[in-house]
């Protein structure tokens, strides 16, 4: 039994429509990103090494990211007007992420300059697309709570999108507030923590968007199949988040809500570096939800735009637009269709 948009259209409160026109900052926003700034120094090598090994590296980039100016990104390219709140350092990488994300049209009026250097991201990826990152916070260690509680301007913003390369207090915090002014709160729990968050965070916050393996991390379930990703969704709604979506790269993204759960097919695409992946889903998922698309089509954008990112080498290069993504939906609008899973009872 495949689950309707009408069964989750409760999840979106109504909002008003936001024209794209270009305003003195700061301007009115649909989407907020309270998250991370940084530099991506990023090394195609044909396999990563392994411990003490050294390889030959095909190529260097050295362009705007982190997981909160990404997401920022991806929240404008799909048509969202968007307001980024985080800390840059006073060196030379400043302009470069600031002058990026400018000319995107993302708000920067909520970005501190601190004392320090700007965050740095070092990201390796292999000939199959496949990555690893260490994230440096830098900068971004002074996006404290008290920092957001003063800055944060949520305005007659829909929704508000979180990650974890800030302090995880501060990302609480900015859930708590979110919620409190009725935002739809989208938590994104990249990097997976190495300690258990607040457990009140999972009442603030109504849409989670693990991968697989930040799932297994926070639930304890090891998620290899629609099944147990089905099992560590469910974890998060016996805690109080409204909506959990498992997304499992190429064996599609699981959706479990208070009225099933739900298997959503990938998108069949060529893999050249998955780095931006969850990047692009979280901003095109923000972005439809903040413009009243209803939940199912607001996934399959997201997925698509999740899908192309991975198509692409560099992580902001790859965040598609919205066209991008229409033309994607239009070429495969007959992938074969949700299918319901069986949903575990509360408390497995």
């Amino acid at each position: 039994m495949a689950l309707t948009d009408d069964d989750r259209d409760g999840l979106i409160p109504p909002r008003p429509a936001y024209g794209l026109a270009v305003k003195p900052q700061p301007r009115p926003c649909a989407v907020v990103v309270v998250g991370s700034i940084t530099v991506d120094v990023t090394a195609v090598t044909p396999r990563r090494p392994g411990p003490g090994e050294t390889v030959l590296g095909r190529g260097l980039t050295m362009v705007p990211g982190g997981k909160g100016a990404n997401q920022a990104v991806a929240a404008a390219r799909a048509g969202a007007p968007t307001r980024l709140v985080g800390c840059v350092g006073d060196d030379l990488f400043r302009d470069l992420v600031l002058d990026g994300l400018g000319a995107e049209g993302v708000d920067i009026s909520a970005v501190a300059t601190v004392a320090g250097p700007t965050g740095v991201a070092h990201i390796r990826v292999d000939a199959s697309g496949e990555n690893d990152i260490v994230m440096v916070p830098l900068a971004n260690d002074a996006l404290t709570p008290e920092r957001v509680q003063a800055t944060l301007e949520l305005g007659d913003a829909a929704v508000l999108l979180l990650q974890l390369e800030i302090p995880t207090a501060t990302a609480v915090l900015a859930a708590r507030l979110g919620h409190e002014r009725g935002l739809l709160v989208v938590l994104d729990p990249a990097p997976a923590p190495t300690e258990a968050l607040d457990e009140q965070v999972w009442a603030w916050v109504d849409v989670v968007t693990p991968n697989e393996t930040e799932a297994a991390v926070l639930t304890g379930v090891p998620v290899v199949d629609a099944a147990s990703a089905a099992v560590a969704g469910r974890w998060f709604l016996d805690r109080g988040v409204r909506t959990a979506v498992v997304t499992m790269a190429a064996q599609g993204a699981c959706v479990v809500t208070a009225a099933g759960a739900v298997l959503y097919p990938p998108f069949d695409v060529e893999v050249r570096d998955s780095t931006a992946a969850g990047d692009a889903f979280a901003g095109h998922l923000g972005a439809s939800l903040a413009a009243g698309i209803p939940w199912g089509a607001a996934l399959e954008r997201a997925m698509a735009g999740g899908a192309l990112a991975v198509t692409v080498a560099g992580a902001s290069p790859s965040l598609p637009t919205a066209a991008a993504v229409d033309e994607l939906l239009r070429r495969t609008r007959n992938r074969p269709a949700p299918l319901a899973l069986p949903q575990p009872p509360p408390g497995q």
